[in-house]
């Protein structure tokens, strides 16, 4: 196999997040979390569309299930349903559904989500100070899954970044990632109560002598994770059964955010990267950070982005 062809497909952000690949439609969606915006991309057409939304940072943007102009989007501590043509720059309507954290007293931000097979949306949070990554405030935020009338269940508390979500074909695996514990966590999953339990750990940064911290991930057809390397300028790809490291694809951004498989046969990848805080110096030496990029020839296919039911 020849090795991956990495090409950067969209501008800098600052903090680039979210890649979700809608199947149907054969485009993406990803956020500029600093930014506030969703940003979608047609790659038949190589057209771009964003659009702003007021009030906070927005992290995730995920199709709702049998619509062509409804998502879920998150906006700081709060869940939103976003009416959007993928057109214009101006959302018709974004409507608060659902608020997390409201006992914490610092200031907290939704970070990762994704909607599990079922179309079940998994969501955490995260300090939301602005010198990350610099300065985190450990333990701020927790992991909540939502039901269809937008009740927040929480599952874990005192995480500090929470990031990437995955379940195995199967449904009995959830992977999850606490980004700051250098660690992929793995979790027996009840499908039907959207309950976990049993967490071990699947992938450790540190016995493989990867780089960086664990960010946003997405599970391949063969069960192995994709992970992107914030601060360790790379994609890895890991099998979470024997903890062993499979692959490493180098991306000319040292804070790789997050990956999603997309493409006509899912055998491509999309990923996005962020621009916080860095040097002049490391400006210098990686003018593409914060760039979305698109990765070929990765001998691997996955799924299609998962929409939520509601």
């Amino acid at each position: 196999m020849s090795a991956p062809k990495v090409t950067q497909i969209a501008d800098p952000v600052t903090l680039g997040e979210g890649p979700h690949w809608d199947h149907d439609s054969q485009a993406l969606y990803y956020v500029n979390v600093r930014g506030a915006t969703v940003n979608k991309y047609v790659p038949a057409t190589k057209k771009h569309t964003t659009v702003k939304i007021e009030g906070g940072p927005v992290s995730i943007v995920i199709p709702v299930e049998g619509t062509n102009d409804k998502f879920v989007i998150t906006v700081g501590r709060n869940v939103a349903i976003m009416t959007w043509d993928g057109e214009s720059g101006t959302p018709a309507d974004v409507k608060h559904v659902c608020t997390v954290d409201t006992e914490q007293s610092q200031d907290t931000r939704l970070n990762d989500g994704k909607a599990d097979p079922t179309g079940r949306l998994w969501a955490g949070t995260m300090c939301s100070d602005t010198e990350f990554p610099q300065k985190i405030i450990p333990e701020l935020g927790a992991m909540y899954s939502f039901s269809k009338d937008w009740k927040a269940t929480k599952h874990l508390k005192k995480i500090t970044v929470s990031n990437g979500f995955a379940w195995t074909e199967d449904l009995k695996i959830m992977y999850y990632i606490d980004s700051t514990t250098r660690k992929v966590h793995a979790f027996d999953f009840d499908v039907e109560n959207g309950k976990i339990s049993n967490k071990r750990t699947a992938f450790d940064y540190d016995t493989n002598n990867v780089e960086g911290i664990p960010d946003g991930m997405a599970i391949d057809t063969e069960g192995k994770l994709w992970v992107a390397c914030f601060e360790g300028s790379k994609v890895i790809r890991i099998d979470p059964m024997t903890g062993k490291l499979l692959l490493e694809i180098e991306i000319p951004a040292p804070q790789v955010t997050s990956v999603t498989f997309g493409g006509p046969q899912l055998d491509e990848l999309y990923v996005t990267s962020a621009n916080l805080n860095q040097s002049e110096e490391l400006q210098k030496k990686y003018p593409l950070s914060g760039a979305t990029f698109h990765v070929t020839g990765i001998g691997a296919k996955g799924y299609p982005g998962q929409p939520v039911k509601l």
